[in-house]
């Protein structure tokens, strides 16, 4: 059931044939071991000038990506490390950044407090 929103700051990433939101939806997929459907990605798009920084930031050619992820249960922390790793270089090949300008945020489990059709998250 991972659920990712995906901001992309800036230029839109490359496209594919598949289009980046099904790239990223099927390594995400290989990524958390889930099954065929059950990893969905919501991504956005917002233009540069829709995006600051305090002080101006690091300046115009940052254009980061923010990538928000909702699973079932936390991971253990070691086990969180490598799948955010894996997360953020996925992300940043397929929106043609560097791994530095991609920031994963996980939500807190979605089990006993998120529902997805009506049926709460076990």
């Amino acid at each position: 059931m991972p659920l990712l929103e995906v901001t992309v700051v800036g230029n839109d990433p490359a496209r594919s044939e598949k289009g980046c939101a099904g790239r990223i939806a099927d390594a995400a997929g290989a990524i958390f071991k889930s099954g065929p459907g059950s990893t969905w990605v919501v991504l956005r798009h917002v233009p540069a000038e829709d995006y600051a920084e305090n002080a101006e930031g690091p300046g115009e050619r940052y254009t980061p990506v923010f990538v928000r992820v909702l699973q079932k249960r936390m991971l253990p922390e070691a086990e969180l490390a490598i799948e955010v790793e894996a997360v953020t270089r996925t992300v940043a090949e397929i929106c043609g950044r560097d791994p530095s300008q991609v920031h994963v945020i996980y939500e807190p489990g979605a089990a006993g407090r998120v529902a997805f059709g009506g049926r709460l998250v076990k």
